[in-house]
């Protein structure tokens, strides 16, 4: 393998008058004799020229490309720290939806809660629940941003919708506030109609049939159910749901053995089907006190309450007569 111990220029006029070369001279080996090459000046300058461009273009390039990769890397930094931010926000954003979508569906709750106790209390709706058929629009689900779009402009959005949809419900709840203020008024003022007014299960299972039109279990033909039947184990406890008195303690036809409770107001409440009755004609119950006990007595095919509320003398969706869930 030749080998390059010594290279060196020199420097002379040869051949023509006036013309000038340089000559290289390699040594291949300690002991091969010397390689030389000449090389007009005229050459040797386009070679070196040739061989400087090269150069400042390799250098240039470099330098080029490392200032862009400099820069990309900055960018890629800063669009990862947007992405993180990003995300928080989001997550942020959603866990604050969730607890407006909470609140909300707890004021829908409070508005059932309210319907019903102004079914009992007879009020009409107040004047200040018009503003109740403002909707509240809007889903609380939040879309996936470009990262294109910038941080600032996202959170406006974020923000905007939030503070739409929390208007919204500041404004129910306002409503709200009014409206319960007002049934608390009536109710500091109806004690005695309040603990006259049926409120509560009157014994705890499964609502068989609804009020209203049916088959009949017994004849196939339609008619019209005047009351609930909750079924339950024969010997369940039946309560009364309100204060009153005791009118009727005795079997009676379909029935079996009755219990009716007049509550006053207008208001009463029937419980059939009991397999033993525990309060004589005459007797003052309150509210939640033991009456009778389930059974299967009567037009019945099995063990279950038959109940019915009376509204001056009118069958009722005992459903409107019962707050607890």
């Amino acid at each position: 393998m030749i080998k390059l111990f010594f290279v060196f220029f020199s420097f002379f006029l040869g051949g023509s008058v006036g013309k000038e070369e340089y000559s290289l001279v390699f040594f291949p080996s300690a002991t091969a004799s010397p390689k030389r090459f000449r090389i007009s000046r005229h050459w040797f300058r386009v070679c070196a020229y040739s061989a400087l461009v090269i150069l400042l273009g390799v250098v240039s390039t470099f330098v080029y490309f490392s200032q862009k990769y400099y820069y990309l890397s900055n960018d890629e930094t800063e669009l990862t720290e947007l992405r993180r931010e990003s995300k928080i926000r989001k997550v942020q954003a959603e866990k604050i939806a969730t607890q407006m979508k909470n609140l909300e569906s707890e004021m829908a709750r409070l508005g059932r809660f309210e319907k019903k106790l102004r079914v009992i209390t007879a009020l009409e709706d107040s004047p200040q629940n018009s503003a109740k058929s403002l909707g509240i629009g809007g889903a609380y689900g939040l879309s996936s941003y470009s990262l294109t779009t910038t941080l600032a402009h996202e959170s406006k959005v974020l923000a905007n919708r939030l503070a739409n949809n929390l208007g919204h419900l500041t404004i129910q709840a306002k409503v709200k506030a009014i409206s319960l203020q007002e049934l608390d008024h009536f109710f500091k003022n109806q004690k005695s109609f309040l603990q006259s007014t049926p409120s509560i299960w009157p014994t705890r299972g499964w609502v068989t049939s609804g009020f209203g039109y049916r088959k009949s279990p017994f004849t196939g033909l339609r008619e019209k159910h005047e009351g609930w039947d909750i079924g339950a184990r024969s010997g369940s406890a039946v309560r009364a749901t309100a204060d009153g008195m005791i009118t009727v303690s005795g079997r009676e036809r379909g029935y079996g053995k009755l219990i009716e409770v007049d509550h006053g107001y207008g208001v009463v409440t029937r419980y059939g089907h009991n397999s033993k009755n525990l309060i004589k004609v005459g007797s003052k119950v309150k509210r939640g006190e033991i009456v009778a006990l389930v059974g299967n007595t009567g037009r019945s095919t099995g063990p279950h309450l038959h109940y019915e509320v009376l509204v001056n003398g009118v069958p009722t969706n005992p459903k409107n007569y019962i707050l607890e869930d």
